[in-house]
């Protein structure tokens, strides 16, 4: 089977990992890689043996696929001058800082038939996939993402930045739309929302109420979500689910609470996306997480992001 030509462009702090599973998949050639910083892009390419470039047109044409990490407010012109060139196109997640150039890529790809993929990680997490298994009609979620301060994607705030994975998971598992959004936020050590909570009301009556914060003292991934007679908790970073079953109806006599833990193989969420994303270039499966999916949770990032910047400004105007 012919190997797919395949270009990263930003190989900073994620960008380096997509060069790396790429360089080791049997199915790509890694034909190079490209950052606005030459030295990065030298010291990438040259431990992968693969070209660099400072300028990522350079690859237009010389691949079939791509990987845009670069910073969120250069996808969609970056990802429409790839797709437009004939690669398919996976972007880093969130796919753009405004629903304007979300729907420019989106519409890039419709025009020029090539596949466009988000990459949102978790997706991939092979506890998340267990979980889309077991997961009927659940009534509340409660997420917890928290990490330390880096320097990395200081171009949008906390809710673009580590919220939306959390975002696009239960919007994956809830079969409604948000009915209404209350959000609280605060820059702590940028001038960007670098904590904050949200409420979320779905039309069906679920509720999710997601935490992220990036200058927390610990890491924690955490999903925990109830649905009629269970308990579930996810920790993303273990890689488990915990399930808590009642037996019986409620308030039966001699109702018991059962659990178990589900322990899928550990993998690397990374090589599984990409992995996923080149059978679906090869036309072996489809597209997971599509533009379309990642406009979505977009939207509710934008909303959630609008409504605590709103209270933020009342704040401070009261003082």
């Amino acid at each position: 089977m012919d190997k797919i030509r395949v270009g990263v462009v930003g190989v900073g702090a994620l960008g380096q990992h997509h060069a790396r599973v790429y360089a080791s998949l049997p199915h790509a050639a890694l034909a190079g890689v490209a950052d606005a910083l030459p030295e990065r892009a030298e010291e990438v390419g040259g431990a992968l043996q693969t070209r660099a470039f400072a300028d990522y047109r350079e690859l237009l044409g010389k691949v079939d696929a791509v990987s845009i990490a670069t910073p969120t407010t250069l996808h969609a012109q970056i990802g429409e001058e790839f797709l437009r060139a004939g690669a398919h196109v996976l972007v880093e997640k969130p796919m753009s800082h405004t629903l304007e150039d979300a729907n420019r890529l989106i519409r890039a790809a419709r025009e020029s038939g090539r596949l466009l993929q988000v990459g949102h990680l978790e997706r991939f997490n092979p506890a998340v996939q267990a979980l889309r298994e077991i997961v009927k009609r659940p009534r509340f979620f409660e997420a917890h993402r928290m990490g330390l301060f880096s320097p990395r994607s200081l171009d949008i705030d906390v809710i673009l930045d580590l919220m939306i994975h959390d975002l696009d998971i239960i919007a994956l598992l809830v079969p409604s739309v948000p009915a209404k959004i209350n959000a609280v936020g605060l820059p702590i050590l940028t001038r960007r929302i670098d904590i904050a909570n949200a409420r979320i009301e779905f039309a069906d009556g679920c509720v999710a109420n997601v935490t992220a914060s990036r200058v927390s003292m610990e890491k924690i991934r955490k999903l925990r979500l109830f649905q009629a007679g269970e308990y579930i908790s996810l920790d993303y970073t273990r890689q488990d689910v915990a399930v808590y079953s009642l037996t019986g109806s409620p308030g039966g006599e001699g109702n018991q609470i059962l659990g178990r833990k589900l322990t899928p193989e550990h993998k690397e969420p990374l090589a599984q996306e990409l992995e996923a994303f080149l059978a679906a270039a090869r036309g072996e499966g489809p597209v997971e997480c599509t533009g379309e999916e990642g406009l979505r949770a977009l939207d509710l990032a934008l909303q959630i992001l609008a409504q605590a910047e709103s209270a933020m400004a009342r704040e401070f105007d009261t003082k």
